[in-house]
């Protein structure tokens, strides 16, 4: 069987609905938990790696010094051009090991709506976002890194997306969660909710009318992109 890593940082923030999809791919997925497992096996794995989200900032390695090494081995596995998603953290860790800034943004992303897609990326798993309300939950943003194809943004941050070739796509917002199971982001979530001044009601019902419809393109981004993974022979 194939494996698949996913890089944990809160138990209720997992793969979502990408699980069942990578099931059905006949992927073996193996949670690794950050600041508690090592990565490392992951990050030198030339199998494919999904670094998930969580509430910590790229730049707090005083706090959080695992970070330090995590990013120095995901440059290196970037050079090597390994098959690497990031969602919303780990979009930010890719752009911070490729060089780029990452930093606080002007205002916290959080609820749903829909992208800004760019020439490249309707020309990119993407294409299945096109007027599909995505779930954004951020407040740090990046700049874009040099030599990366600018897929999406929205109405808040320009930079939403990026990609490198066809092994490393990069997404600031969140297609992967299951509508089934959004009540735990909301009471996981809840001091940061209620600290913002976001209508958790309003996210609830959000969730209920475009939750099922990003799940659906959700699949179909993952298996365009698993897809079109090249193989890496180093």
């Amino acid at each position: 069987m194939k494996i698949i890593y996913a890089i944990q940082c809160l138990a209720f923030e997992d793969l979502g609905s990408f699980a069942q999809t990578l099931g059905q791919l006949n992927y073996q997925i193996k949670y690794l938990q950050l600041g508690v497992d090592s990565v490392n096996e992951a990050l030198n794995s030339k199998y494919p790696v999904i670094l998930l989200g969580g509430p910590i900032g790229v730049y707090e390695t005083k706090n959080y010094p695992y970070l330090s090494d995590l990013i120095n081995n995901l440059e290196q596995r970037l050079k090597k051009n390994y098959p690497t998603l990031g969602i919303c953290l780990g979009a930010q860790l890719i752009a911070i090991a490729l060089g780029a800034r990452v930093y606080q943004g002007h205002i916290k992303e959080i609820g749903w709506s829909r992208l800004i897609l760019t020439d490249q990326g309707f020309a990119s798993p993407l294409k299945y976002l096109e007027n599909i309300h995505v779930l954004h939950w951020h407040g740090d943003t990046f700049d874009l890194p040099d030599s990366v194809k600018h897929l999406a943004g929205s109405i808040y941050y320009p930079n939403q997306a990026f990609s490198v070739g066809l092994n490393i796509l990069a997404l600031q917002f969140h297609v992967e969660v299951d509508p089934l199971h959004f009540e735990r982001w909301l009471i996981g979530h809840s001091a940061e909710l209620q600290y913002v001044q976001v209508d958790i009601l309003n996210l609830r019902q959000e969730n209920l009318l475009y939750g099922s419809a990003l799940q659906n393109q959700a699949n179909l981004l993952l298996r365009d992109w698993i897809a079109n993974v090249t193989p890496v022979s180093h």
